[in-house]
């Protein structure tokens, strides 16, 4: 307990808010660092997870092939990467993010697709619609709250997972945790810890605002079930 009462005595020690490794210093850093890994790892995962659960066929060898990711722990794919031509950089953590980050986006797409009411594909279809017609304007509508869901997980473990680039001298507040393990600072370990938990709270809370605010379909389920057929002149609009 006195070593908790140690670590919010660190944050609330002005001189630990302030210059190139500061709070704020870091925490931008560790925001940025999530921000690009996530990127990349959504212009990777969406284009093939909307595609192929467009199409119905190569899903399962597609998300077997990406939970690779998953069985293979961030650290160890950090440690491959640093010993290979990228080298000790920023774009082996970021590299290693991605790499945790495209499963569940991924997965998360492609069965979000999967799952699209077959009576508004097939009434989409009845209308005239094409193929990338009906990608774009009904199965990715339809699939946003799972799509969202995914990169709403993919990032708050990115957040939480991001630490590990202070193990290669990377950016980020993980650089408070290993100071203070370097110099024996535990309060400034725990308090460390503590900005990574509630970084990755606040992240969630806005994700899942955000994933309210995008879903099309919100405002027609909050009046009530609609017939699927229904439904097609809320996603036209």
């Amino acid at each position: 307990m006195d070593l908790l009462f140690d670590a919010f005595g660190w944050l609330a020690d002005g001189a630990n808010w302030q210059g190139s490794a500061g709070v704020p210093a870091r925490l931008f850093e560790h925001l940025w660092l999530t921000a690009i890994s996530m990127a990349i790892a959504c212009a990777v995962a969406l284009p093939v997870g909307l595609w192929l659960g467009h199409l119905g066929r190569g899903g399962t060898l597609a998300i077997n092939i990406s939970n690779v990711g998953r069985a293979v722990p961030t650290l160890a794919i950090l440690v491959l990467l640093v010993l290979s031509p990228v080298g000790l950089s920023i774009w082996a953590t970021i590299l290693a993010l991605v790499a945790f980050a495209v499963p569940p986006v991924l997965t998360n797409t492609y069965v979000g697709m999967r799952e699209v009411d077959r009576d508004a594909v097939e009434a989409a279809r009845g209308m005239g619609m094409s193929g990338l017609q009906l990608l774009r304007r009904v199965e990715a509508p339809l699939a946003v709250p799972l799509i969202m869901n995914g990169i709403r997980l993919a990032t708050v473990q990115v957040v939480a997972t991001a630490t590990i680039a202070a193990l290669v001298a990377g950016p980020g507040l993980g650089r408070i945790i290993t100071a203070g393990f370097g110099r024996r600072d535990y309060p400034q370990m725990v308090a460390g810890a503590i900005l990574v938990a509630v970084l990755a709270l606040l992240i969630e809370v806005l994700m899942e605002l955000l994933q309210r605010r995008v879903d099309p379909l919100r405002a027609a389920r909050s009046t009530g079930a609609q017939p699927a057929a229904e439904v097609l002149p809320v996603i036209q609009a």
